[in-house]
């Protein structure tokens, strides 16, 4: 059978450039330029109308299918990295705060708290709550009532006993308030200065008695069983009590004041210039004296704040430094707060003293006449 014109083309080709026998790959490493001939021929030789239009569509697709594997490729790459690392920046984060609260937690149960600022509720009557610091406040009243009742329910002409201790103790204060703010004001104010001075003395040194603070429910831990509401506080470390002393006492002020002075007199003693002067510097006394009494004012208004958190705030811190040495030592707990027991002994009476001293001066100031002044310095 003879061979198609095409393949005679193709065989003569082939031995004219000696790749008779060979291959395409064998031609390459006789010659360089073979290659290209070669397939110069080929493609002149099989060009036809649907060899180029079969090549072209599968070469597309395969190049399309190839950038698409690798676009999808990088972009899976691109995504488990992003997963990755929010993955790692969410671990990073959520073990961050359970690092943290491991050493707050073991912070937390290690910290030594005092007693609580709060007052805890103990009873509820009528709907009205009842503190464990306003319990404390009632014994002390009902306490003192019933001692100044039996003390003076036989008055003896030679006192003895417990009609002694209260004569001595009300003339001691009787004389040493006359000697500081007068016999006119002492007879007027000296019921209120006496009760405040008594009670406040009585309500610290009955903070000191041993079950005050330490009976309640609490829980235990680490360093031995803590009580965090105590059946019975101090009834001084309460900002309420001291506040309603104080603000007693603001209103006491205002009624001897008013009473000694009378409204004008009262807005004079504040805002008057005082002594003589003449000409242009009584004019210059009259603004420095409004001024200064502006700031009187503000002062007035501000004394029941300092009486009520000075009184508290060291009543308080009292009950912290005796909470800290007895839990400073466990072994030690009855031994170390002896001392500071005494101490606490000392500061009542002080602070009581103070409170008195502090309303009575306060009362003086504004119940003080010009004329009294002069006969006390003559």
């Amino acid at each position: 059978m003879p061979k198609p014109e095409k393949q005679l083309a193709y065989e003569n080709a082939r031995e004219r450039f000696g790749l008779r026998g060979g291959s395409d790959a064998h031609a390459t490493t006789r010659s360089p330029s073979l290659l290209h001939n070669v397939r110069h021929i080929r493609g002149t030789a099989y060009s036809g109308p649907n060899k180029g239009a079969e090549v072209l569509p599968s070469l597309k697709t395969k190049l399309i299918s190839l950038l698409s594997a690798a676009v999808f490729m990088c972009l899976g790459a691109d995504c488990a990295l992003a997963v990755n690392a929010e993955s790692g920046i969410a671990s990073a984060t959520s073990a961050r705060p359970n690092a943290q609260a491991k050493p707050a937690t073991l912070a937390q149960e290690e910290v030594e708290h005092g007693p609580t600022q709060k007052p805890v509720e103990i009873a509820r009557a009528f709907g009205f709550p009842i503190t464990n610091s306003m319990a404390v406040s009632w014994v002390v009243a009902v306490g003192l009532i019933l001692f100044a009742q039996v003390a003076t329910w036989h008055m003896k002409p030679v006192p003895e006993g417990a009609q002694n201790f209260w004569e001595w103790l009300v003339e001691g204060l009787y004389t040493f308030l006359e000697d500081i703010i007068g016999s006119h004001l002492v007879q007027r104010t000296f019921w209120f200065f006496a009760t405040v001075f008594i009670f406040i003395l009585a309500a610290n040194w009955e903070g000191l008695i041993p079950g005050v603070g330490t009976i309640g429910w609490g829980h235990q831990r680490s360093h031995g069983f803590r009580i965090d509401q105590p059946l019975f506080r101090g009834a001084n470390a309460d900002v309420n009590l001291t506040l309603a002393m104080a603000l007693v006492f603001f209103a006491c002020w205002l009624i001897w004041a008013l009473r000694e002075d009378g409204l004008v007199g009262f807005l004079k003693e504040l805002f008057a210039p005082k002594g003589e002067t003449d000409g242009l510097m009584k004019v210059v006394m009259v603004v420095v004296f409004f001024a200064s009494g502006c700031l009187e004012i503000i002062s007035i208004l501000f004394r029941p704040v300092s009486l009520s958190f000075r009184l508290y705030g060291n009543v308080f811190a009292g009950e912290n430094m005796l909470e800290a040495m007895s839990t400073l030592v466990p072994r030690l707990s009855w031994l170390l707060p002896v001392p500071f027991y005494f101490l606490e002994l000392l500061v009542g009476v002080v602070q009581a003293l103070v409170f008195m001293l502090l309303t009575a001066v306060f009362t003086l100031l504004i119940c003080r006449h010009e004329e009294e002044t002069a006969v006390a310095h003559a």
